[in-house]
């Protein structure tokens, strides 16, 4: 692995991690952008095991987003649009000409090739797993003015419970009464996956409202490119499988791929099935 840093537009850094060949041409590197709560630290599995899936000669970047890992904080004016310029930075860093987003980095992916569609650059492949896009209400957003409510309290608690309930509808989890669910959370805190969850709180308040607090059109999504891959994991919620059905519908010509065995933690877990359709995508 390589580290390197990208300068964004308003003078941060991104930190860009390289797994693979480092001089790769732009039409063997993919660009992994990563989900809620996650740095690129946690996607290190999975982009070592996809930069040898892909082969000799291939590269996997994966970057820190903003307010994660060695990246620098999210600014005053943090929106979508400073991930999709981040999205830009890294593509014009790596020279990448593939993109790869899980989860929210899913919602990030495509609203940047949408806004990229017919310029340079448009990447000449795409896919998403589990993609984290409100299309016209298929996410149920409720719940987040209360998780940044207890953010902003510091009540960690009870914030990770509204978080779990809310992104995991349906579940066993979801039916736990909420003060339950809150003083569990608040001993499962101090654990060293949920320590890090409680750093990134703030900048997860950001990132969520942004993916989810507009719905969105799923026309708006039609000028993606045509081979577009959308993949979903059976065991992952429903409403990832609703959003993928819609999205690729609405994209003339692309492919959806759902994982029977894939759950929605799969990709930074490395699940090997998974690994080997994606490399397999890319590859051609």
């Amino acid at each position: 692995m390589t580290e390197q840093k990208a300068s964004t537009h308003d003078g941060g850094e991104l930190a860009v991690y390289t797994y693979g060949s480092d001089n790769a041409p732009g039409e063997r590197r993919v660009v992994v952008v990563g989900g809620a709560f996650l740095t690129a630290l946690i996607y290190r599995p999975f982009s070592m095991a996809l930069a040898k899936g892909l082969g000799e000669g291939w590269a996997v970047d994966v970057y820190d987003r903003r307010g994660r890992g060695n990246s620098t904080p999210q600014p005053e004016d943090y929106s979508m649009a400073t991930e999709i310029a981040d999205v830009r930075t890294v593509l014009d860093t790596t020279g990448a000409r593939n993109l790869f987003g899980h989860s929210l980095g899913g919602s990030v992916a495509l609203n940047a090739v949408q806004e990229f569609a017919g310029s340079s650059h448009e990447p000449a492949k795409l896919a998403v797993y589990d993609a984290a896009v409100n299309i016209q209400g298929s996410i149920d957003t409720d719940w987040l003015a209360g998780f940044e409510e207890a953010v902003n309290a510091g009540r960690i608690g009870l914030a990770l419970a509204r978080m779990r309930r809310g992104m995991q509808p349906g579940t066993a989890l979801a039916r736990v009464p909420e003060p339950v669910l809150a003083g569990l959370m608040a001993l499962m805190s101090r654990t060293r996956v949920n320590r890090l969850l409680t750093e990134l709180m703030p900048s997860a308040v950001g990132e969520l409202k942004a993916a989810y607090d507009e719905a969105e059109d799923v026309r708006d999504f039609s000028v993606l490119p045509a081979n577009t891959h959308f993949m979903v994991g059976g065991k992952s919620p429903a409403y990832y499988r609703e959003t993928a059905r819609r999205l690729h519908a609405a994209v003339p010509g692309s492919t959806l791929r759902t994982s029977p065995e894939g759950a929605h933690g799969s990709i930074p877990a490395a699940f090997d099935e998974l690994v080997s359709d994606i490399a397999e995508y890319y590859r051609g």
